[in-house]
């Protein structure tokens, strides 16, 4: 079961992060922001916006199928790690810096996953408890 939420996550990691920067890459490639026709014909020939709805039908699935069996408190918590990924990659495809506060917040998130992980690993260990007649 454990191989599984790692598989799962991994993918709903990929597909929102494909999701998010496939999004930036559109809005970008539409500039400038207007509303109008031309602004519309710009986004829908893009084929970013394409591998960015993509990327939610694909996060959507993952996550509809990890919740089938992962306790949801952790796997929300979990599911949370998109946003170190996809400040991972903006390093990477934007050439974004990382500040100080960035690092900060993606610290605080990966031990807070890790907190979680390690409270739901102890409620598993325990025994349950029965009622008395």
């Amino acid at each position: 079961m454990r191989r599984f939420y790692l598989i799962g996550f991994a993918f709903l990691m990929l597909f929102d992060t494909i999701g998010q920067v496939s999004f930036k890459l559109t809005a970008i490639h539409a500039e400038p922001l207007e509303f109008s026709w031309q602004w519309i014909i710009r986004v829908f020939t893009n084929y970013w916006v394409y591998t960015a709805i993509a990327g939610y039908i694909g996060a959507f699935f993952t996550w509809m199928t990890l919740l089938k069996r992962a306790p949801v408190g952790p796997a929300f918590a979990a599911s949370h790690l998109e946003v170190v990924t996809v400040m991972i990659a903006s390093i990477w495809v934007f050439n974004e810096g990382i500040t100080w506060p960035r690092f900060l917040g993606a610290l605080l998130i990966v031990s807070g996953i890790i907190c979680l992980a390690f409270a739901e690993k102890e409620l598993e260990s325990r025994p349950t408890e029965t009622a008395a007649p």
